[in-house]
């Protein structure tokens, strides 16, 4: 059964959440954004604000639809109609291996590639994350190379069109 959830676009208010998962270490270990210091509301809400004015941005909150709980962040960045670059990431970690960042993953790249026209998503992982590789493979992402501790990986339409057909049947 997939998880049930909602995609929204994020909000100021979701600064109230996201700085406590800016300053919890266990949450940000796989990432390259590791905050240098203590994050602050009034830091969040100040970097929430700058970025929620980007044109070349599409940021969401991941929600959980039976009780509106904004849970994680997707997003698509330096959109320029051909594509995109692709980030996931759950700030709750009670929700960590429960099937949201794969579901998210499928909302974000329908929208991406049906809604967007986009033609390729591409992403960089942390070579450590396996739960994070499983997930972008299984839509039909591909290694296309290795930058220090990070995978480069890309999708294009075609072949994420033929993935979610075979997801299906």
């Amino acid at each position: 059964m997939k998880p049930d959830i909602f995609l929204r676009p994020l909000v100021l208010e979701d600064a109230e959440t996201s700085f406590h998962w800016r300053n919890d270490p266990e949450i940000w270990k796989y990432t390259k954004f590791n905050p240098s210091g203590q994050i602050t509301l009034e830091m969040e809400q100040e970097w929430l604000l700058s970025t929620l004015k980007q044109q070349d941005q599409k940021r969401y909150a991941i929600c959980l639809k039976d009780t509106g709980a904004y849970i994680g962040n997707i997003q698509l960045l330096e959109v320029d109609g051909e594509k995109a670059i692709f980030h996931l990431f759950i700030g709750e970690i009670s929700c960590w291996g429960k099937g949201i960042g794969k579901e998210a993953t499928h909302l974000l790249l329908d929208y991406a590639f049906y809604e967007l026209g986009l033609e390729r998503v591409d992403l960089e992982v942390n070579k450590d994350n396996v739960a994070a590789i499983r997930i972008y493979t299984s839509w039909g992402f591909n290694t296309v190379g290795h930058a220090s501790s990070f995978n480069r990986m890309s999708i294009s339409r075609n072949t994420y069109t033929r993935q979610h057909l075979n997801q299906i049947l």
